[in-house]
């Protein structure tokens, strides 16, 4: 079965009659502040390529702590990042609920295709009606096993990204007369928890490449409230996050392109490091501004980016990486910060003196972000 997986990002404005059943309201893109489940942001959950995947993913973190494994359907492939911007909108349509207070939030949700066409950006003719029909059945159909967030006295949790979906179809016409979707429990729960969501920019729907849109959420997740230094990540780190096929080789030649082509919305890539270990540094292009009047704001002409690492980047003379255990913590107790925003102001902070070098960065760095909390919560 072949599978195409581009859709168009043009719209059209015919809108076909809504089935009385389906009440919900889903607000467009233009009254919908779009979220994307902060879990799924990082971690190799889907196949950034266009055709069909049919390898596994196998992913394990560099403390031997997190694991993903994602399995495709023999026969319809697994879940693609494209197929993920049906999860964006439905993240964002129940974190407005949550946000306007309303209770009994809904793991199945009720929608006009054509209303989550709009919202994603994509056009509303028959054939991305089918397209998104396809979308439907990879994400139920790929399996996830994962120990993120994995229940207390559980090693791991399994599931589908979709329990199940339904379309409703007028037997006269053809055409679809409304849908619903049931929403796994792994990723409802990850969309309802305290921090469990992220802002991504409407642009992000407008960007055609897998390794692109995987980039613009890795940046998003760790560098959107890192301030004007940003977040830098290894070549060899970013090869095993993203679970992509093919060679380490292939994969750093078409990051240094996309890097140095930088025309991913919000965020501004750059290169450091040497040749054959570059480091790939994001920044939010707004911290590249700088105030010029009080209600006016210039843009500083690019900054020459050093070319050795530690010319740029506080060398700590100790392992800085937090573990898993850190981070669910913190986010359990101090739920909104940013977590690596903080990170990166408590390492600033740590170099400024050298008895300030902790003993054990974990357990360091979560008293910081509690007495952060009690200043500034």
């Amino acid at each position: 079965m072949s599978v195409n997986l581009y859709w168009g990002i043009h719209m059209t404005n015919a809108k076909p009659a809504l089935d009385a059943q389906f009440d919900f309201f889903v607000p467009y893109v233009a009254d919908l502040s779009l979220r994307d489940q902060r879990e799924t942001m990082e971690r190799p959950f889907f196949s950034l390529a266009k055709r069909k995947r049919l390898k596994p993913i196998e992913y394990v973190s560099p403390d031997g702590g997190t694991f993903v494994n994602v399995y495709p359907n023999q026969e319809f492939g697994m879940a693609t990042i494209w197929d993920a911007d049906i999860l964006i909108w439905a993240a964002s349509y129940l974190n407005d609920m949550k946000r306007k207070g309303q209770n009994d939030i809904p793991r199945t949700i009720k929608y006009h295709p054509h209303d989550l066409l709009k919202a994603i950006g994509r056009r509303t003719g028959g054939r991305q009606y089918h397209l998104l029909r396809e979308g439907l059945g990879r994400l139920q159909s790929t399996t996830v096993v994962t120990n993120i967030r994995a229940h207390k006295g559980k090693k791991q949790r399994q599931f589908s990204w979709i329990e199940s979906w339904t379309d409703h179809m007028d037997e006269d016409t053809g055409m679809s007369k409304g849908m619903s979707v049931t929403l796994a429990d792994w990723f409802y729960e990850g969309i309802l928890m305290d921090g469990g969501v992220l802002a991504i920019d409407p642009q992000y729907f407008t960007i055609t490449g897998g390794r692109e849109r995987w980039l613009y959420r890795v940046a998003r997740k760790h560098a959107g409230g890192a301030g004007e230094t940003g977040f830098a990540i290894g070549m060899a780190t970013l090869f095993e996050k993203s679970g992509a096929e093919g060679q380490f080789r292939r994969f750093k030649y078409e990051i240094l392109k996309i890097v140095r082509e930088n025309a991913v919305p919000q965020y501004h890539f750059c290169i450091e490091g040497t040749d054959e270990n570059p480091l790939i540094r994001m920044t939010r292009r707004s911290d590249l501004l700088e105030p010029d009047k009080p209600t006016t704001m210039t843009r500083k002409k690019p900054r020459a980016r050093p070319q050795k690492v530690k010319e740029h980047l506080p060398q700590l003379p100790f392992p800085n990486h937090l573990t898993e255990q850190t981070i669910l913590l913190v986010r359990e107790n101090f739920p909104g910060w940013d977590i690596y925003a903080l990170k990166a102001q408590y390492d600033t902070w740590i170099t400024e003196k050298t008895d300030r070098a902790p003993t054990d960065y974990n357990k360091a760095f979560f008293g910081f972000v509690r007495s952060y909390d009690k200043a500034n919560r």
